[in-house]
């Protein structure tokens, strides 16, 4: 399995990004290969991220080529590059 971490500064109020990222929840639910997606907001003003497990690199990648993943800059209204982090998971301490 595969952990991508991503991190974007918005210039959307919350109300708005959260009702944005509600009106694309369908989308990344019908991604194959993304067995789960976390909606998460960091400890700085306007910064959000993402926090995806994936069956596989191969999925993560097919996803970053997608129409899907290059329509998150504008559906957001990133004002600068996303930080993104992609770690290979050694393990899990549950089985759900």
């Amino acid at each position: 399995m595969v952990l991508q971490i991503v991190t974007l500064k918005s210039d959307l109020p919350e109300d708005e990004l959260l009702k944005r990222a509600k009106e694309r929840e369908n989308n990344f639910k019908s991604i194959s290969g993304l067995l789960q997606k976390y909606y998460v907001k960091t400890s700085k003003d306007g910064e959000y991220g993402g926090v995806y497990v994936w069956d596989s690199l191969q999925s993560l990648k097919k996803y970053q080529a997608s129409d899907l993943a290059k329509s998150i800059p504008s559906a957001y209204a990133i004002n600068d590059a996303p930080n993104i982090e992609i770690m290979d998971i050694l393990f899990q301490l549950r089985d759900s």
